[in-house]
């Protein structure tokens, strides 16, 4: 019985010969991360900026905006821009629809997170920067913003690891990341060994961002 098991999940000869695709889906699957992190964090730090104008008419349609993105599941918003708007006569492909989707998606929970930090600053901050000669969007960018990162640091490491196992998602639409590798493999060799090694990749990446996350909170939690 264990035999059967390691045959059919710890099958190192399988894993050795899938190696080669494994490795260029592991290269595609850092490379969306690179690219669909910074796009969530800009656009979350532009929701944060924004959800700070005095204005209703801005705030109101902005905080639907970020519930509404916020409320879809991330596969169902990318299965719709991949598959729905084509018939609307825009074919975003497979990387534009998983950038757009991960750019809405993630950036609603990054710009609640920003917010958050954001308003975690002393005002007093703002008028001290303001009093040295600092211009406002220089004092926001200098002093504001590095403290409002620092003391969300922790809630914005754990949401980017969320992202980039959300990653895992892109499979759907046929983009050659590690699982959708991985399943090409286990469907020519009948076997589950290249998901399983697909998994010890992921864990392998994450651990370390899983580890500092535990140091920050940890550091969060001694300093209050």
């Amino acid at each position: 019985m264990f035999e059967d098991f390691v045959d059919s999940f710890l099958n190192v000869e399988i894993v050795l010969r899938a190696w080669p695709i494994l490795l260029r889906g592991l290269g595609q699957t850092l490379l969306l991360s690179a690219v669909v992190v910074p796009l969530g964090l800009a656009g979350g730090l532009a929701i944060a900026l924004l959800s700070r104008a005095r204005s209703r008419w801005v705030r109101w349609p902005l905080a639907a905006w970020t519930d509404t993105f916020r409320s879809l599941p991330p596969l169902v918003l990318l299965i719709f821009l991949y598959a729905g708007l084509p018939f609307m006569g825009v074919d975003l492909g497979p990387w534009g629809a998983v950038a757009l989707a991960f750019f809405l998606n993630t950036g609603a929970y990054y710009g609640e997170v920003l917010r958050a930090g954001l308003d975690s600053v002393p005002p007093g901050q703002m008028e001290a920067a303001r009093a040295l000669g600092l211009r406002p969007w220089l004092a926001l960018w200098l002093v504001v913003i590095p403290q409002a990162v620092r003391n969300v640091l922790p809630d914005l490491v754990s949401n980017t690891l969320e992202v980039v196992k959300l990653t895992s998602l892109a499979s759907v639409v046929a983009m050659p990341e590690l699982l959708f590798q991985a399943r090409q493999a286990q469907s020519v060799t009948y076997n589950a060994s290249p998901i399983v090694a697909a998994a010890m990749a992921y864990f392998i990446i994450l651990w370390p961002v899983v580890r500092l996350l535990s140091r920050l909170e940890n550091k969060a939690i001694a300093g209050r």
